[in-house]
């Protein structure tokens, strides 16, 4: 590969994306719950079937496994090739001080915090077991450990400041900042109203109460709602949403973001970095997978309000966001996420982090501590908490 230039191989079997991200679409209540993971498994075990033989084919040299597909590091070994775990959502490795990720527990230290977390956890690998099998079934196979080595090297694009405080952080893990690419400027936005940009991301864009409930509860407030479906609803049903919204599929999200008073969002991890590094604050109503941990998160820094999704009508929508508009304590605790991430320069500082670790040199040192150890979370969490 040179350049920009990127190849692409199909499994076989890959043609069931679409009635996955179907199922990931639905991943709300116990029974959705399930579905995806039984859904993520076979994709999982997929991979673990084809994914040795295509890479062998196209004489890989190196694999990037995403922390959110186990199977990853797996293959990696099972070909004897150098990998780097890339961490594109919330870190997702647990410790005894922190709550599962994929719960909306606040930070709580201590053996109370503890006593609760092994609860969470265990239930947590009940749920999981199905991946954790085929993973596991792959690995007895192949003669090949599952689990991570302790000089395993994580590239991640969560900044310090927004993860809640870790004692036992991989030694070569790198906090980042987003990974972007320049956009398009941001539209020509009407300035008679304040602005609030409400999105439910790529998977959850056809859920029109809730955007209706969004558009709504801006409009109580004399705001305006510029709403990003992802092309999940139609022209008549986007005309149809009240407080007279700015709607399109897609919005340069960086730019708008910048130009918005607030947020209305659904927790999804891309969305609410770019949301903190143009310093604007948010309303949670997280849906499923690690939205609630986000959320938290945001919450547990002072830059966000949860609304828990199975209650988030106009009222309490309304309630949340004219709270995060009026008090400046939001705002504040925004801003100073996005100048801890203003120094780093994301993709670069990633690509450079993986380039170092895949031709064997040493990656340079992380700039930035463990949360909780004197970085800029200690201020953010002392000013922004609620």
């Amino acid at each position: 590969m040179q350049g920009s230039q990127l190849g692409f191989a199909a499994l076989p079997g890959g043609g069931a994306l679409d009635d996955y991200v179907r199922v990931l679409a639905q991943a709300t209540g116990p029974l959705g719950l399930r579905r995806m993971i039984v859904g993520t498994a076979a994709k999982t075990k997929l991979l673990l079937d084809e994914a040795p033989a295509a890479l062998a084919r196209i004489g890989a040299d190196a694999v990037l496994a995403d922390m959110a597909e186990a199977a990853g590091p797996v293959i990696a070994r099972r070909l004897g090739l150098p990998f780097v775990t890339t961490v594109t959502g919330l870190p997702l490795m647990g410790e005894p001080e922190l709550p599962p990720p994929f719960v909306d527990w606040p930070y709580l230290p201590g053996p109370v915090g503890r006593f609760r977390n092994r609860g969470g956890y265990a239930v947590a690998g009940a749920l999981m077991r199905p991946i954790t099998r085929v993973v596991a079934e792959a690995s007895a196979r192949w003669a090949v450990p599952a689990e991570p080595a302790a000089d395993q090297i994580y590239v991640a694009q969560c900044p310090v400041a927004l993860d809640f405080p870790r004692r036992e952080l991989p030694t070569r893990f790198h906090y980042g900042s987003p990974w972007r690419l320049p956009e398009e400027a941001a539209p020509e936005l009407p300035d008679d109203r304040p602005l609030v940009f409400c999105s439910l991301g790529s998977l959850q864009g056809g859920r029109k109460t809730l955007f209706a409930a969004m558009g709504e509860a801006c409009a109580r407030l004399g705001a305006r709602a510029v709403i990003a479906h992802g092309g999940g609803l139609s022209d008549a049903e986007a005309a149809a949403l009240p407080g007279d919204p700015l709607v399109r599929a897609w919005w340069p999200q960086c730019a708008v973001l910048a130009r918005c008073r607030a947020a209305i969002l659904h927790g999804g991890f891309n969305t609410v970095l770019d949301a903190l590094a143009a310093g604007t604050p948010m309303v949670l109503a997280p849906i499923a997978f690690e939205q609630p941990a986000t959320a938290a998160r945001v919450e547990g820094v002072g830059a966000g309000r949860v609304v828990p999704f199975r209650r988030a009508d106009a009222d309490s929508l309304e309630r949340a966001l004219r709270e995060v508009l009026e008090r400046p304590t939001y705002r504040d605790a925004a801003a100073r996420l996005a100048r801890s991430m203003a120094g780093r320069n994301g993709a670069a500082d990633a690509a450079a982090t993986i380039s170092a670790a895949l031709s064997g040199a040493a990656p340079a040192a992380d700039a930035t501590a463990s949360p909780g150890s004197g970085d800029a979370r200690g201020d953010t969490r002392r000013n922004g908490s609620r």
